[in-house]
């Protein structure tokens, strides 16, 4: 079943600024540049719902979309982006783990990496944390659209062993968001995790 309605609704810097209405929520992450506010947009089926930037690291905030009355999306600032300060990329990544540990509406955890590439050593330290923390998650690969068949099999085959040698077991799908109908088998996934929350 497809999104019917997504709306903008707020830009948190800080736990304090998220809504406190107990509706469920589902965040993407994943390195500046990655291509999250663009499956967004495919995801919501809305051209211009996330704003999507040339210039990597401008989303500083959790930016909140409420779908279908119902539930959040949430998007997170990207990590890994070198051109601001230390001292802010410390902030952010305060301000983040406790969002990931602490928010109590939070159900699941979308992981963008980019296929055309091998995952960075912050995607992998990054997806060892919420394994061993036990924060629910899955993982997407976009920029689909943008190699051969057979490279997409062998870059979802790497993730793959990758995250076995990990001793975690999550789904990992293949998407483009020029290709919105990629993303439905994610939807579908995230849906279960806002009616059926998994407990860590």
């Amino acid at each position: 079943m497809q999104i019917v309605k997504a709306e903008y609704l707020l830009s948190a810097p800080d736990l304090t600024i998220c809504p406190i209405d107990g509706r469920p929520e589902i965040c993407f992450s994943g390195r500046s540049n990655v291509g999250k506010s663009s499956v967004i947009n495919a995801l919501t089926r809305r051209k211009k719902l996330a704003k999507t930037s040339n210039t990597p690291g401008k989303t500083r905030s959790l930016n909140y979309y409420l779908i279908d009355e119902s539930w959040y999306l949430v998007d997170m600032p990207g990590y890994g982006y070198a051109k601001i300060s230390k001292k802010e990329q410390s902030r952010w990544g305060r301000e983040m783990k406790r969002y990931l540990m602490e928010r109590e509406q939070l159900r699941l955890v979308v992981v963008l990496l980019d296929i055309r590439h091998e995952p960075s050593t912050l995607d992998e330290e990054f997806l060892f944390w919420l394994g061993e923390e036990r924060i629910p998650f899955c993982i997407i690969l976009n920029k689909s659209d943008k190699i051969s068949k057979n490279k997409v099999t062998q870059r979802r085959s790497e993730v793959e062993k990758m995250l076995k040698e990990m001793n975690i077991d999550v789904p990992v799908f293949v998407v483009s968001a020029i290709k919105p109908d990629t993303l439905d088998e994610l939807l579908a996934f995230a849906r279960e995790f806002l009616q059926n929350p998994v407990e860590s």
